[in-house]
Parts: structure tokens; sequence; C-alpha cells
């Protein structure tokens, strides 16, 4: 689970993050941290849509390489 202040990090600096679901890179959410809770991120995306999606998923930089799942 990403820590509060990684996720308060990304939120201050706007920095769009990926939220890596599975193993399909097609599966990734590509947005910018809006809020958060115990157990969800809220992420808007490109399109202005917003996503509320579990902290237990992987959330990195965009501009980081992705793994995929199965190399972890």
């Amino acid at each position: 689970m990403i820590s509060e202040e990684q996720l308060d990090q990304f939120r201050l600096s706007g920095e769009t993050v990926r939220v890596v679901r599975d193993g399909m890179e097609e599966n990734d959410v590509l947005g910018i941290v809006v809020a958060w809770d115990d157990t969800t991120v809220v992420i808007r995306k490109p399109s202005r849509r917003v996503l509320k999606l579990s902290r237990e998923y992987r959330v990195i930089a965009a501009s980081a390489d992705r793994e995929s799942e199965l190399e972890k």
C-alpha cells in the first residue's frame, strides 16, 4: 500500500501517476492524485473523469519504467 507521504508528494507536485492494477499495461490508469482515505485513492484522468481506486494497487510516477506483475 502506498504511504500517506508518497500520496501527498504526488498531490502537491501535480505529477502524473500510473496505477498498475494487473499485468496488462492497457489496464493501467494514468492521472493525478486528487484525494485519498484509508482504503482508496481518487485519481483524475486527463479526460477529467475521476476514479476511486484501492490503495492496494501499485502507484508509481508515470515517467518511471513499468515492471510487469510477473517480474516482481
